[in-house]
């Protein structure tokens, strides 16, 4: 969709980064703020998630499959064989291949929300919200917002500190923390500073998994909703400029070719955040 004529290339695209919030950002960091788009959008569309995993199991048949039912056990059983292969306690995986399910279909469908013409809702909003007293700004894809992903992956952090206690136990995990990578020493104080040392590889462990984890999912998305907004530009000098024609033709084929490429990029960073999180549950597991 073409872009405001009233709005510089520029302006456009920062208007499209803009969240709309609770209160205005006043740091850097300001836990206070909340991106209201992202939450809405993204319990929307989990909820929706929710409800199609349900339908397809109330309506789960013995007999043949119908195409709805074929195409979520597929996924089922995707997800179900990557979870054994890498989470070896059969008890875990009663509930960590479920979630890993939804988490999959989930991410997938706030991915899907890329697909959607740049300018289509937040034009609906533009038009409804001034005079429903919002501010004019919305953003829809909810994994392009890293509070959104790092939320997700910060999640994924708190499920392998419980499996860490619940499988190793509060002893067997502290031991792990002190005493892995590098071992330990007889020696006392050898003992203390490999222990420490360990302890510090642990922690930038965890950190740089739950950070790389969410920042991964977030900078695909981020990437491909700007180049959305740069096609759609395309469109936008089609309506003004001399060679409108060539402006628009190209924005189709762009539009089209990386629409095509980006259903692929969607699905794929869903199961990798799916397999990222599968993995990281399997070596909450794993003793060292």
């Amino acid at each position: 969709m073409a872009a405001e004529g009233t709005l510089t290339p520029g302006e456009y695209i920062r208007h499209h980064l803009v969240h709309l919030t609770n209160r205005k950002q006043e740091s850097i960091v300001d836990f206070s703020v909340i991106n209201i788009d992202s939450v809405v959008v993204s319990s929307v569309l989990g909820l929706l998630t929710v409800f199609v995993l349900w339908l397809a199991a109330r309506g789960a048949t013995a007999g043949v499959p119908g195409r709805f039912q074929a195409a979520v056990e597929m996924l089922v059983e995707m997800v179900d064989t990557q979870a054994k292969s890498v989470i070896h306690n059969a008890q875990s995986r009663k509930l960590v291949a479920p979630l890993a399910l939804t988490v999959f279909v989930w991410i997938f469908m706030m991915n899907f929300m890329d697909m959607i013409p740049v300018d289509l809702i937040p034009q609906i909003w533009h038009s409804a919200g001034p005079a429903m007293g919002f501010k004019d700004y919305l953003r829809v894809v909810p994994t392009a917002d890293l509070s959104t992903t790092l939320g997700l992956s910060v999640s994924v952090l708190l499920m392998c500190l419980f499996y860490n206690i619940k499988i190793k136990g509060l002893g067997g995990w502290a031991h792990e923390l002190v005493c892995a990578p590098f071992g330990t020493s007889k020696n006392p104080i050898w003992a203390v500073l490999l222990g420490m040392v360990n302890f510090l590889m642990q922690m930038i462990e965890f950190v740089a998994k739950t950070v790389s984890h969410g920042m991964r999912l977030f900078g695909n998305m981020f990437a491909g909703e700007l180049v959305f907004m740069l096609i759609a530009l395309l469109g936008a000098y089609a309506t003004v400029s001399l060679g409108g024609s060539l402006f628009f033709i190209g924005h189709l084929i762009a539009g089209t070719v990386w629409t095509l490429f980006h259903i692929l990029v969607i699905t794929l960073q869903a199961f990798i955040f799916m397999m990222l999180a599968l993995i990281y549950l399997g070596q909450a597991h794993d003793a060292h």
